[in-house]
């Protein structure tokens, strides 16, 4: 099995590169004063009763195509309309079919957090999702060594936004600290993409019981919802069960009706 997230990894290293010959770190300082205040997903997420971080995505590097015509115009308000805590709005272009564009034209149309997800591996990206309006980042301790890793949770900070940590294995534990607002834990395997909830329930106990933790990925079912909240998560990150469907916000309603 190839293993995606190296190879995701070389692009974006790439991509980067690319973005700062267009536009210097030094212009993207320049436009941060212009940026809206942030909110904040953590309280978002802990004095919700629900959790759910509803994910605007149109494809997959496993699934390919979810949605490839999704307008976060039209899915995101109807996704906050629905009673979302939070919002993840993917801004790889290559393996998933967003842009940092994505988060711009949400952002003015909705008052919940937005987490700009993305495989964030350089502090320009801090400053890019900044400038567009994102509330917090994603940085996950697969993709980067730790000590990277507390730096970039560090900038991201400094410029007033607040860090989703992403961990897959008990390997990983050792990336958590003070600087963490909230720890998600993948229930895809990164390099091969294969899904497991179970991934979740396996880790919970071993995670600092003062977090906010948030399962990500595989989540289809009501009753797995109640499951992990009944194992001490306060965040649900849910993309494809809701964009495979014609209406988005409609399926997300229909889903927070079951899980009450």
């Amino acid at each position: 099995m190839k293993d995606i997230l190296s190879e995701i990894i070389a692009n974006k290293r790439f991509e980067v590169d690319l973005q700062k010959q267009a536009i210097s770190i030094e212009q993207l300082q320049e436009g941060i004063s212009e940026s809206p205040t942030p909110r904040s997903m953590k309280q978002a997420l802990a004095s919700s009763a629900s959790g759910i971080i509803a994910e605007f995505k149109r494809r997959s590097p496993s699934k390919g195509w979810i949605q490839e015509e999704a307008r976060p115009e039209e899915i995101v308000p109807s996704y906050a309309a629905a009673g979302a805590s939070a919002l993840s709005i993917l801004t790889d272009e290559k393996f998933f079919g967003g842009s940092l564009k994505d988060i711009r034209a949400a952002r003015p149309l909705v008052e919940i957090p937005i987490l700009r997800k993305d495989f964030i591996i350089d502090e320009y990206q801090l400053y890019q999702a900044k400038i567009v309006g994102a509330d917090a980042v994603l940085l996950i301790a697969a993709a980067l060594e730790l000590e990277k890793c507390n730096e970039l949770a560090e900038k991201a900070h400094e410029l007033g936004m607040e860090v989703l940590l992403e961990i897959h294995s008990s390997e990983e534990l050792a990336y958590i600290n003070k600087g963490i607002d909230m720890v998600g834990i993948n229930n895809r395997n990164l390099g091969t993409f294969f899904t497991d909830v179970e991934n979740s329930f396996r880790l919970a106990g071993q995670l600092p019981q003062d977090s906010v933790l948030v399962s990500e990925s595989g989540i289809s079912d009501p009753e797995i919802v109640k499951r992990l909240r009944a194992a001490g998560f306060r965040g649900f990150l849910i993309g494809e069960t809701f964009m495979k469907t014609q209406r988005p916000g409609e399926t997300l309603q229909n889903f927070l009706q079951a899980i009450q």
